[in-house]
């Protein structure tokens, strides 16, 4: 007894002689979840052609990745401007009709690119404009919707599960091509 009496005491004696204490606290701030640093502000990018030198909308596709799924627009040249951005609302270019969406936020994506060519005959023509692709199982994405294409502006509706950051950026290629990336991360 009198050993555990003499144990207790010198354990309450370096812990108030600041022998045994805990470390100080780091005044770091908590590591972004994969380490993405994007934020969930108006992404654009003005093109200084005209409607005329704008590449076509040829096709919208998507894929999932380990922190973000991922939205392409590909061009039948190089991409000649952008606006990426949250609303409340999707609208339909012309009309300003709103686009029925799925989601608890919306990605309203406009591109600098008519989905049709000068005879007016559609470049990209998907089998169902209420469902581009099938983002079933998806992290993120809840539905994407063509919004229309209206002189030289074509738009894509992204449904997303919330307000969550995003980035976007452009990859040449391929051929005389061009994409626009957009990704939108699984978490904050």
């Amino acid at each position: 007894m009198k050993k555990f009496r003499a144990l207790l005491m010198a354990v309450l004696l370096a812990a108030g002689a600041g022998l045994l204490a805990p470390g100080p606290a780091s005044a770091a701030a908590p590591e972004p979840y994969c380490g993405l640093v994007w934020g969930s502000l108006m992404k654009t990018n003005d093109s200084t052609g005209t409607v005329a030198t704008y590449p076509r909308v040829i096709n919208v596709r998507t894929g999932q990745h380990y922190c973000f799924d991922r939205m392409v627009i590909d061009h039948s040249g190089s991409v000649a401007g952008y606006t990426v951005r949250y609303v409340d609302k999707v609208v339909q270019d012309g009309s300003g009709f709103t686009v029925p969406l799925r989601g608890q936020a919306f990605l309203q994506v406009t591109v600098n690119a008519p989905a049709y060519d000068d005879a007016g005959q559609s470049t990209y023509n998907p089998a169902d404009k209420k469902e581009l692709t099938n983002v079933t199982g998806y992290q993120t994405f809840r539905q994407l919707v063509d919004a229309g294409s209206y002189e030289g502006y074509t738009t894509v509706g992204l449904g997303v599960r919330g307000r969550l950051p995003f980035r976007v950026f452009t990859l040449e290629g391929p051929g005389t091509g061009s994409r626009l990336v957009i990704d939108v991360a699984h978490f904050w």
